[in-house]
Formats: structure tokens, C-alpha cells, sequence
């Protein structure tokens, strides 16, 4: 026969052996009934969750271990206190319909609702609420178990928070994703699609970032790196960045992404990266009134004409920086494009 031995308290004998240590040959009814009733104690006693009779009128009869956990009072300090001892002065009026409930015989499954710690604090609890009968029939009280869910429910939010954020992100990627196609089509490129591609892959190299920052944000130089990453080896001195530290909230971030992706890949074909002796400074700064000022100067690269209408190039930045409240300037000189980005972070 097993059984498990606590430092206080009678021994437990568990699973089937219980019916067994129950029905002991010589047990008779009284000493059987001592037995469970020490089980059933010792049950409740040993329980995480609080524990706790009542009578009619919400006055504490019996507090457990786990309600003293819980709630932080002793079994002293609560047993002959009004229920109400924990229960926060906007909730007094749960009480009322609970103990009407009761002595009309309902049980209250799993009611969720809020009570009070010792200290003030608030706790979230699960309450399952139970009549208890004398041996006639009546009523004579009740019996609570208060499941602590307050871990629970800030997980539960967590989720909801992230899953909300998520959704937001999404929308905010396939639009994005949208305007690049809707501005391509009116692009008459034969590589169309390695166009959207890199404006595509231009979002996605940002989201890695944000994976690594847990959904904060992204520093900008880290931005500024993978987009010009094919001009920053050691042998190619064609690009300098200077700015101090600078993290972009996820939507600002993919944007400026998209934006430099688009500025390297004109440079590339048409601009200063297009040259052996051409260069790009890239600078940028915050304001005090937390606005951010972008930079992109071309030099040294072939001579540049002002365009006759604006191209796909500046239609793409201009609608990938205005939703932000941005504004852009370009300016087309003759030894390089000067372009100028201000948005609001």
C-alpha cells in the first residue's frame, strides 16, 4: 500500500490505493468517516487555489493555505471577517447577488471577476461557488474556490496586443505592397519584375530587423547597411553615413527602407554608383521637436539632367513618405541628385 508522507499532517494514500485504505477489513463507519474526513482536509489544505467557507451572512468560516498565499491574510487573521475583506470597494454588489443566489440553492461556476490583495493590490480570480447543506437539507453557508488567473489574463492580453499589432502590420505591408504594384504598372520597364521584386525584398530585409527588436523598431544605419550593402565593402569607399543612433518605429522604418532601397537603385543605374568615381553621403539627424531629416547627396557621378515629368522613382518615394506626413525635395544638379526627406517620428 502506498502513500505520501507530508512534514505535517496525516499520510495521503493516492490513486486507487485511497478506496482500499477506506475499506480496511475491522474499519467500522465512524473511524472510516475520521479517515475521510482527514483526506478530504488534507486535500483541501494542500491546494494552490483558495479554499473558503462561508456562512449565510459572508462571514469567513474556514480560509486555506492557498488562500492565505493568494490573498496574503492568515487563517487568523480572516476566519469571523466579513467575505468582503477582499473584495474591492466597486464589487461590494457581487457579493449581494451571490449570497442571494445561494440561498436560493444555485451553484456559480467559474465567474470571473477581480478582489484585493492584503496590500491593496488587485488579483483576477476564477471563482467557483457552492451551497453547503447540513445533514437535513438546508443551507447553512457556502463553499468558494478562487483560482489566481491574473498571469493568465496579462498573457491573454499580451496575445491580443500582439495579434492586433500583427494584423496592423499586415494591412500596412500589403498596402504598401499594392501602391508599389499600382505605381510598376505604370512603369513600361521590361524588368518589371525584378522592379517589384527588390522593392519587395526591400520590406522584408526591414522585417528581420524587427524580429531582432522584438517589433520596437529598427536603427537606421542597420536600415541604411543592408539596402547599400553592395557599395559598403572595404575596398569600396563610394558611400559614407553619418548620424547619430536612430531607431524607426516599424512603419517609419519599412518606409525609409523602400525609400533608400528606390535612391540606391537609381544611383545604380543612372547616378553616382553607376561610376567608378562617384559618391553618395547619406546623413541624417533628429530635431528636437523628434522630426527626422534624411539626406542623400550624389557626386561625382555622370552629369544629371532635371527630368521632363517626375519618373516611377520619385512617384514611389514621394507616396511611400507622404503617408507618414513626410515631405520630399529633390534636387536635380548637375553633379549629382540632391534629395532631401523630412518626417515626422
Amino acid at each position: 500500500m502506498r502513500e505520501d508522507r507530508s512534514a505535517e499532517g496525516p499520510p495521503v494514500r493516492t490513486g486507487s490505493h485511497i478506496s482500499e485504505w477506506l475499506k480496511l477489513p475491522g474499519l467500522q463507519p465512524p473511524a472510516r468517516a475520521e479517515r475521510l474526513a482527514s483526506l478530504l482536509a488534507s486535500i483541501v489544505e494542500s491546494s494552490d487555489d483558495a479554499i473558503v467557507s462561508k456562512s449565510l451572512e459572508g462571514v469567513i468560516t474556514s480560509w486555506n493555505k492557498g488562500a492565505e498565499r493568494i490573498f496574503g491574510y492568515s487563517a487568523l487573521e480572516a476566519v469571523g471577517q466579513p467575505i468582503t475583506l477582499v473584495i474591492p470597494e466597486d464589487r461590494q454588489s457581487e457579493e449581494r447577488e451571490i449570497l442571494t443566489r445561494i440561498r436560493r440553492g444555485e451553484r456559480i461556476d467559474h465567474f470571473e471577476t477581480v478582489r484585493q490583495r492584503r496590500d491593496g493590490s488587485p488579483i483576477i480570480v476564477s471563482l467557483t461557488i457552492s451551497p453547503v447543506k447540513d445533514g437535513f437539507g438546508n443551507i447553512i453557508g457556502a463553499s468558494k474556490i478562487a483560482r489566481d488567473i491574473t498571469e493568465q489574463k496579462r498573457n491573454q492580453e499580451r496575445i491580443n496586443v500582439l495579434a492586433r499589432e500583427a494584423e496592423h502590420r499586415s494591412k500596412n505591408i500589403l498596402a504598401n505592397v499594392q501602391a508599389i504594384v499600382n505605381l510598376s504598372q505604370s512603369d513600361s520597364s521590361e524588368g518589371l519584375k525584378e522592379v517589384i521584386s527588390g522593392r519587395i525584398q526591400a520590406m522584408s530585409n526591414v522585417h528581420s530587423l524587427f524580429v531582432e527588436t522584438r517589433w520596437i523598431g529598427a536603427e537606421l544605419s542597420a536600415i541604411a547597411r543592408q539596402e547599400l550593402a553592395p557599395y559598403l565593402s572595404e575596398d569600396d569607399t563610394r558611400v559614407r553615413m553619418e548620424g547619430l543612433p536612430t531607431v524607426l518605429e516599424p512603419t517609419a522604418a519599412q518606409a525609409v527602407a523602400v525609400v533608400l532601397h528606390e535612391l540606391a537603385t537609381n544611383a545604380s543605374k543612372y547616378g553616382a554608383l553607376s561610376s567608378a568615381k562617384g559618391q553618395i553621403r547619406l546623413a541624417w539627424s533628429r530635431s528636437e521637436q523628434k522630426h527626422l531629416a534624411i539626406r542623400w547627396t550624389e557626386f561625382g557621378g555622370p552629369r544629371v539632367n532635371m527630368p521632363k515629368r517626375k519618373g516611377f522613382g520619385s512617384r514611389l518615394i514621394e507616396g511611400t513618405i507622404s503617408p507618414l506626413g513626410g515631405k520630399v525635395l529633390f534636387d536635380w544638379r548637375a553633379e549629382g541628385l540632391d534629395c532631401e526627406i523630412a518626417v515626422p517620428t
